[in-house]
């Protein structure tokens, strides 16, 4: 099957507008884009990438691309307006809906859920789901999630209650002591009176949303919605009653999920365990 350039949205966002004109503009000198990345001297696979409107630059790409096409500054002027939007379009709904919910609940498969990530945990899960980015994006990256977290230290948060998989808990990322400063980071939010942590464990057995993330937001005169994402997949639903079907999934992870307080209890016995160097026999299991 012959290569589809993915479709861009040039009138409704900046990104996509920056793509769009290097693929125009290429395409009318007859570039591929292999050829204009030698011509530029950059990378061919992250060229694809900005071009995609999946990734943005970083460096003196948009002054070379107004040498090399003659544009007069316009590729520079479309970038300042670009990265003032720094997640692709596919998550772009959701960050609109997730910065007016009055509250958020979370499950998030086999991680941390990005609002509870500390700056390190999350450099290393950006890093892992995007292998071939430069460092300033990943740091792009960084900073983004951690300007969508800062809302929760604001003086009317929004509600929030989230079910972390054990999994995120005792598997290594970036070491013990980043692990370590995680599980005391998580215990610090739980403290919060408008967050509620809970740890759904391994004995809980298979469950209605495995392998999949899950997330409800309750917005102010709206109706709920939902965002549900898998390793090939993410998708806002706005339809009644599959919104009415996840919320009930939710309630039922809810319910297999430990108690907060036993919750708090195995985040430290991880603790524990990363400050030691020694994840192989974790104490939580007297808990499940």
């Amino acid at each position: 099957m012959p290569f589809q350039p993915r479709e861009l949205f040039p009138d409704r966002s900046a990104r996509d507008l920056f793509g769009a004109e290097i693929r125009r503009h290429r395409e009318k000198a007859d570039m591929s884009l292999r050829r204009l990345s030698e011509v530029l001297n950059y990378s061919k696979s992250h060229l694809a990438r900005i071009e995609a409107a999946e990734s943005l630059p970083y460096d003196d790409l948009p002054s070379k691309l107004d040498a090399c096409f003659g544009t007069d500054g316009m590729f520079a002027r479309v970038y300042a307006l670009a990265k003032n939007e720094p997640f692709p379009g596919k998550y772009r709904r959701v960050a609109e809906v997730d910065s007016r919910a009055v509250a958020i609940e979370e499950y998030t498969c086999a991680t941390v859920p990005g609002l509870l990530q500390t700056a390190e945990l999350a450099r290393e899960s950006l890093r892992i789901g995007h292998r071939h980015a430069p460092d300033a994006e990943i740091e792009a990256l960084v900073k983004a999630r951690l300007d969508r977290q800062a809302r929760l230290d604001q003086p009317h948060p929004p509600e929030c209650w989230f079910i972390v998989d054990e999994a995120a808990l005792r598997r290594p990322a970036g070491g013990p002591e980043v692990m370590r400063r995680q599980m005391e980071s998580l215990l610090e939010r739980g403290t919060h009176p408008y967050v509620t942590l809970q740890v759904l464990p391994f004995s809980a057995g298979h469950h209605v949303e495995a392998g999949n993330s899950l997330i409800l937001y309750t917005l102010p005169d709206e109706p709920m919605l939902a965002y549900r994402e898998g390793s090939r997949f993410g998708t806002v639903i706005e339809d009644k009653d599959a919104v009415a079907k996840l919320r009930k999934n939710y309630d039922l992870l809810r319910a297999m999920a430990l108690s907060p307080r036993d919750s708090e209890a195995m985040i430290r016995a991880a603790m524990k365990d990363w400050t030691h160097g020694d994840n192989t026999e974790p104490e939580h299991r007297r808990l499940a």
